[in-house]
């Protein structure tokens, strides 16, 4: 698929307009427009004891967004791309979803936001509800973080994020949507690694002879994977690993050095997978590096 329109969501938060500047590598592989999109939240200008609705708040918050974007459409018509804004006071989640349909939108990239750990457990931010929810594929950039490492705490930029993406597959659809989303970047890639990693839990008190299957199973279908993105120009590795699947696939990532995590959301239960996050998700939240979610 090709990423021709694309809504890039923010709250102005520092980086916002590197992340921005990273994404706009896509004209190279079609991208046209960039909707900037600006969400008031309905919480900060909504109906207070004694006080109504905060319109000056609001107009303050509409006009200093405007004059922002503004700022960035120069240097986004000097990348020779369109633009165009949308602000909307709402529920952020729901206001980046509806605008995403109402435009036609190929592709939401929206910013990590460093959450608690009770949040991270049992709230569910607008971003994770965003990844769940959503119609198109999903990027959520991380332009600088921090992570402890077994080198200490190390300060990463990911500036460069479509040159070695690594795909992580589970043979679901929404994986395999996840390879066609790397081909819709495929004049910026320069390899892609395909991960599969078989559950520790799955193959608890199985016969070797039946593990060896599942095995020879799983690098047959990496290959195929492979050959799937080396037809279309990309050169592919394949990783087959036996472990938890969001501590491989971090693992993996670091070790192959790649850019971004691609992956198609989990198959899981809506209830389970809300309050517990899938796989896909989990590696979303814990992982340095930018992931992009699949339908």
């Amino acid at each position: 698929m090709k990423f021709k329109k694309i809504l890039f969501h923010t709250q102005f938060r520092q980086f916002a307009f590197n992340s921005l500047k990273t994404i706009l590598e896509l004209k190279r592989a079609g991208l046209t427009e960039v909707v900037l999109t600006f969400v008031i939240p309905r919480e900060e200008v909504a109906f207070v004891p004694y006080g109504g609705y905060l319109k000056d708040v609001e107009r303050y918050m509409r006009e200093n967004a405007k004059l922002r974007f503004q700022e960035w459409q120069k240097t986004i018509s000097r990348m020779g791309v369109g633009s165009k804004i949308r602000i909307k006071t709402g529920i952020v989640n729901a206001a980046v979803l509806s605008i995403a349909k109402e435009e036609g939108i190929d592709l939401i990239v929206i910013g990590a936001k460093k959450r608690t750990t009770f949040e991270k457990v049992y709230v569910g931010s607008h971003i994770l509800d965003v990844l769940r929810r959503s119609d198109v594929p999903v990027l959520m950039h991380k332009y600088k973080v921090r992570f402890e490492s077994d080198e200490g705490v190390i300060t990463q930029t990911n500036d460069r994020i479509f040159e070695r993406p690594l795909i992580a597959t589970d043979w679901s659809t929404p994986s395999e949507n996840a390879v066609e989303t790397i081909l819709g970047f495929k004049e910026i890639a320069k390899k892609g690694f395909v991960v599969h990693v078989i559950g520790s839990k799955l193959i608890k008190g199985v016969e070797q002879k039946e593990i060896d299957h599942i095995k020879n199973e799983s690098e047959n279908r990496l290959n195929a994977y492979c050959l799937k993105l080396k037809d279309a120009g990309i050169d592919a590795e394949p990783h087959l690993s036996i472990g938890n699947p969001v501590l491989e696939i971090l693992r993996l990532s670091r070790e192959t050095e790649s850019t971004m995590i691609v992956m198609g959301k989990t198959g899981k239960d809506w209830m389970r997978q809300y309050w517990l996050g899938g796989v896909s998700h989990r590696v979303a939240e814990l992982s340095e590096l930018p992931v992009l979610l699949a339908p």
